[in-house]
């Protein structure tokens, strides 16, 4: 069997997603066809699911990386769906959903791989991800409380008591530890395939944002262990593809949130901090348009108003 089944959903990022897979390919792994071949050092495939890109990413991949498994779709079928899509054509005794943003440091998935392979209990891994820049990228999570759901990513962060998100970033353990979490982020997580096969893949109720957060918490459920492993490093250049969406993006990050927590946290405090949301968006309309109105950075206000009256508009409904 195949080590290693490395997925991919990519959406008009072809620079990119060229830089990640030549990343893969000078990593200590082997690429491989079929079972038939063999290496001594762990084995891989690449499975690329190419959400209808425009920018002949498909053709690159066949002209360049003729390893890889390109699996084109004729529509944006969505991080969370493409993954699936993916997962379920995986051969591999491990499965790492990475993102084409990404670039593979040395030995990176060896490590990964050597890590699960020690921990039989370990049913989740996430890499120790870097900034463009090299400095540290935080992929590592506790669960989110409700204070975490009030006050992470909304204009009340700067607010937050430290103990809340310190705890929710898992600030208490040094950036390069090795050390178990709740969940890690899709940007690199590595999976065995029975965990797969027990809990199904993710919850394609998420178009994007919180669905690696939720395939942890089931996992976890499930009686797998989750942990962050500090020495095997890549780096993440961070949202190529969500950039291209930026007013839903917002939409689709506060819906998730408000999903993860009514499947898990109950009705109630989803519908509770839907209201907040909203109001707070409300709020940040009004801060905008008085800065606005005093000429500080007038386009980038108004573009700011423009997506907030999108959030509000779309009511944030419980999916």
């Amino acid at each position: 069997m195949i080590d290693l089944s490395i997925v991919i959903v990519s959406w008009n990022v072809a620079d990119l997603l060229a830089t990640c897979l030549r990343s893969i390919d000078n990593g200590a792994i082997q690429i491989v066809t079929d079972d038939a071949d063999s290496a001594n050092s762990p084995t891989a495939e690449i499975i690329v699911v190419d959400s209808a890109s425009n920018d002949n990413s498909a053709a690159m991949m066949r002209a360049d990386f003729p390893r890889v498994r390109v699996l084109a779709q004729t529509e944006n079928v969505g991080f969370t769906r493409g993954c699936n899509i993916g997962m379920a054509a995986a051969w591999g005794r491990c499965i790492l959903l990475l993102n084409p943003d990404t670039e593979i440091i040395e030995n990176a998935l060896v490590r990964l791989l050597a890590f699960v392979d020690a921990h039989p209990d370990v049913g989740i891994v996430g890499a120790h991800t870097l900034n463009t820049d090299g400095s540290y990228q935080s992929t590592r999570r506790r669960f989110p409380t409700l204070a975490t759901g009030v006050f992470e990513s909304t204009w009340l962060q700067g607010y937050a008591p430290r103990r809340v998100l310190d705890r929710y970033y898992v600030n208490d353990a040094p950036n390069s530890s090795t050390i178990e979490v709740d969940w890690v982020q899709g940007s690199a997580l590595l999976a065995r395939r029975e965990v797969y096969v027990q809990i199904g893949g993710l919850d394609e109720g998420y178009m994007m944002y919180s669905e690696e957060m939720d395939w942890c918490r089931r996992a976890k459920d499930a009686g797998w262990r989750v942990w962050f492993v500090g020495d095997a490093h890549i780096v993440h250049h961070g949202g190529k593809s969500s950039e291209q969406v930026a007013a839903r993006r917002q939409i689709y990050f506060q819906q998730s949130k408000l999903r993860y927590f009514r499947k898990h946290h109950g009705r109630l405090a989803a519908q509770s901090l839907r209201w907040f949301l909203l109001a707070s968006y409300f709020v940040q309309i009004g801060q905008e348009s008085a800065k606005s109105l005093l000429g500080h950075k007038r386009a980038l206000r108004q573009e700011r108003i423009r997506a907030y009256w999108q959030v509000l508009r779309s009511g944030l409904r419980l999916t």
